[in-house]
């Protein structure tokens, strides 16, 4: 009965967001306008989400899925400057849910209870100082604005962890969060193929009014397509998932057409990174899946291959390192090899920094104007563990490779004890999601602007947290 609750809610939200959306740019072109349009269009669609009892009252969880949903739009629908800053409609609700969750919190004033329910407490407590050590950082930061740009993103990203973890405490809810995902993600392919086929960009893609032969590079609503490529790679693995772990012949079918086309978008997006990310998520799949006697073999197997390939491209990978000092005639380097140079700058950073890093943020203002190794004036990174390295230090490098291998472990110890097809399903799907995106995040040129990931995240701590929090009842009722 709850979940058609939830249903019945995610759906009328799905369905007045994006009937407003085409009104939206069918009938507004000033930004000015636009905002004042959607403002007015949002106190109708609640109103009538009300009226038509798709929300019986302000609930708190509505909010959430509306804030999950403006998660995939980026900046398609609303972007206005404001300084250095740039308001659009996932962040406008973000704030709303912000606002509702306290007016939630100090009317009820259970606040305490929603922190006691919480079983991920050490990894929110690590993202809380996170967040403290990067403000800390802004007094050895050389560019403060961009050490602000760069802390408002991150504690944009946190914020919705910390409402997902609070929010999303069943099963029901998760599976709608990841139902929802799915969802979206239609639309955003949807976007893609057009833009491959029609050579259509968004105004929002940095190919929008490119030359010809780039605009069949498909980006959606992301700013290119890397980013879209990286978002792909973990909706993969969802669809993927999906299609295991479904009863149904129509969802079967329909899911693995969809993991289909996400492998196809990524090809055509040109992102190695991802496609790799995609290789090795099934082959840590296939692995998972395997009988326990099989599992040692295939480690054998894995590690003599491994340790063969190492031998044989080590003379490569040395050649490379040397190469990437080295200009070439054109002052042009190889791509790869001014990727590589954007690592190296930055593990100098880390030790003239003594490992605290350059401050949040700065990484880009160092890499233009103190860089060492060139890098074909590139500015950012291309690789999130060495971004948050740079910005913000070993130790809180340390910290989320530590968070995300805790959670990759935790989950796969509720997989192995599983026996729900649907709890199985979500599982396999953040795991490989978990897999996936750290291989295909070197893709992007920086993750901290990509809001999904924030997203991946909640979904993941907050199924963590559930089934923690259903082990933890099991044990207490057999104690009885």
């Amino acid at each position: 009965m709850q979940s058609n609750l939830l249903v019945k809610q995610a759906t009328g939200v799905s369905a007045f967001l994006l009937a407003g959306l085409a009104i939206t740019y069918s009938l507004v072109e000033m930004p000015v306008i636009m905002m004042i349009f959607i403002g007015v269009w949002a106190v109708i669609v609640i109103t009538l989400l009300i009226k038509s009892n798709v929300i019986s009252k302000p609930q708190f969880p509505a909010v959430m899925y509306l804030l999950v949903m403006t998660t995939f739009l980026n900046q398609s629908v609303l972007n206005i400057h404001v300084g250095f800053f740039s308001i659009f409609l996932y962040r406008l609700v973000l704030i709303a849910a912000v606002i509702v969750f306290l007016f939630h919190a100090i009317k009820e004033r259970n606040l305490p209870q929603f922190w006691n329910q919480v079983n991920v407490k050490g990894i929110l407590l690590f993202l809380l100082f996170w967040m403290a050590y990067g403000s800390v950082s802004l007094l050895w930061a050389k560019s403060i604005i961009e050490g602000i740009k760069s802390l408002i993103l991150l504690g944009m990203g946190i914020t919705f962890v910390f409402l997902a973890v609070f929010t999303f405490r069943k099963m029901t809810s998760l599976f709608l969060f990841y139902g929802i995902w799915m969802f979206m993600t239609v639309f955003l392919m949807v976007i893609g193929l057009i833009n491959h086929f029609a050579h259509i960009q968004l105004p929002t893609s940095t190919l929008y009014g490119g030359p010809e032969y780039k605009l069949s590079y498909p980006t959606s609503v992301f700013f290119n397509q890397n980013d879209f490529a990286t978002f792909l790679t973990i909706s993969f693995f969802f669809y993927l998932a999906l299609t295991k772990n479904s009863k149904h012949v129509f969802l079967k079918t329909t899911s693995i057409l969809l993991a289909i086309i996400c492998v196809y978008l990524i090809y055509l997006t040109d992102s190695r990174a991802s496609l790799l990310g995609v290789m090795i998520g099934l082959l840590v799949y296939m692995f998972i899946l395997l009988p326990r006697f099989l599992k040692k073999m295939a480690v054998t197997i894995g590690s003599t291959v491994f340790l063969l390939s190492t031998i044989v491209f080590f003379g490569k990978l040395v050649d490379l390192f040397n190469a990437s000092t080295i200009n070439l005639s054109n002052g042009m380097l190889p791509s790869n090899v001014a990727r590589l140079n954007l690592l190296k700058n930055t593990l100098q950073y880390i030790l003239d920094s003594f490992g605290f890093g350059v401050g949040a943020g700065n990484i880009s203002f160092y890499l233009k104007n103190e860089s060492i190794y060139p890098t074909n004036n590139v500015v950012e990174v291309h690789n999130w563990l060495a971004e948050i390295m740079g910005n913000f230090g070993i130790g809180i490098l340390l910290g989320y490779i530590t968070m995300y291998a805790y959670l990759f472990i935790r989950l796969y110890k509720f997989y192995r004890v599983g026996r729900n097809r649907n709890q199985k399903g979500l599982l396999e799907a953040c795991m490989m999601g978990l897999i996936g995106f750290a291989v295909s995040s070197i893709s992007p040129s920086s993750i901290s602007n990509l809001f999904f990931h924030w997203v991946f995240l909640g979904l993941v701590i907050s199924t963590v947290s559930v089934l923690k929090d259903t082990k933890n009842q099991h044990q207490h009722e057999k104690s009885y």
